[in-house]
């Protein structure tokens, strides 16, 4: 497999070359266009039916498709549903964690399941499953926004809103915490972070979907500060 990634780091668009009876799988959605020697089977057997239930609750669909070539070399292109960047992982019998919605395609080889937070995580509401990808080869993970790493040394610690978090080895710890009471949350406009420890890698991105709808909204003439229509309007 061939791959390419371009318009970074807004309009990320990836590029993949496959050889014949080479396949990559993806998001239901992500398929922009395709050469005619490309086969299409949507599959809702990533890891049998309890990983892709349990993917569910990663916030990923049930269902995948499955991008074939055929008799020749193909060519598909994949990009995420919101402006954005697109970032590549080599995965060699290791995982990689990452959020809900942040999956965007792998190699069939690549295992696809959930798994919980930890009783922490549940305690301070945070209800976060992250999803692992497990495996030896390809997984390519979409973003708002840019995408920024960190590189965490043995027992080392950096905080991140839970909201820009995309993804982590499966060598770094983490955990999830409100910040501070709830009157700094609602005073501070922060809510949820994820507090991580190396060693290993984390990446987030530079823009919360959340945060932006919100600013949308709020720009929208007749909107009221808390997002609904205004009352003199009707």
């Amino acid at each position: 497999m061939e791959f390419e990634l371009t318009h970074r780091p807004s309009y990320a668009h990836l590029v993949v070359e496959l050889t014949a009876g080479e396949t990559i799988m993806a998001e239901p959605g992500a398929m922009v266009s395709h050469t005619p020697s490309i086969a299409i089977e949507t599959t809702s057997s990533r890891d049998g039916i309890l990983s892709s239930a349990k993917s569910m609750l990663g916030g990923e669909s049930m269902f995948a498709n499955e991008f074939t070539a055929e008799s020749e070399l193909g060519t598909v292109t994949l990009s995420p549903p919101t402006p954005g960047d697109i970032t590549h992982f080599e995965l060699d019998g290791d995982t990689l964690y990452a959020v809900d919605g942040a999956y965007l395609a792998s190699d069939p080889e690549i295992d696809i399941d959930s798994e919980f937070g930890g009783l922490k995580s549940m305690l301070a509401g945070a209800s976060i499953t992250p999803l692992a990808l497990k495996g030896t080869g390809n997984v390519f993970v979409e973003a708002f926004g840019g995408i920024e790493t960190v590189d965490l040394d043995h027992g080392e610690s950096y905080v991140v809103d839970n909201e820009h978090v995309v993804a982590w080895e499966g060598s770094v710890e983490f955990d999830a915490r409100r910040v501070g009471g709830l009157k700094s949350t609602l005073l501070s406009g922060e809510g949820l972070v994820m507090e991580f420890t190396g060693p290993g890698r984390v990446w987030y991105q530079t823009r919360g979907i959340d945060t932006f709808a919100d600013a949308i909204a709020r720009a929208i003439p007749g909107n009221g500060d808390d997002g609904s229509a205004d009352a003199d309007l009707f």
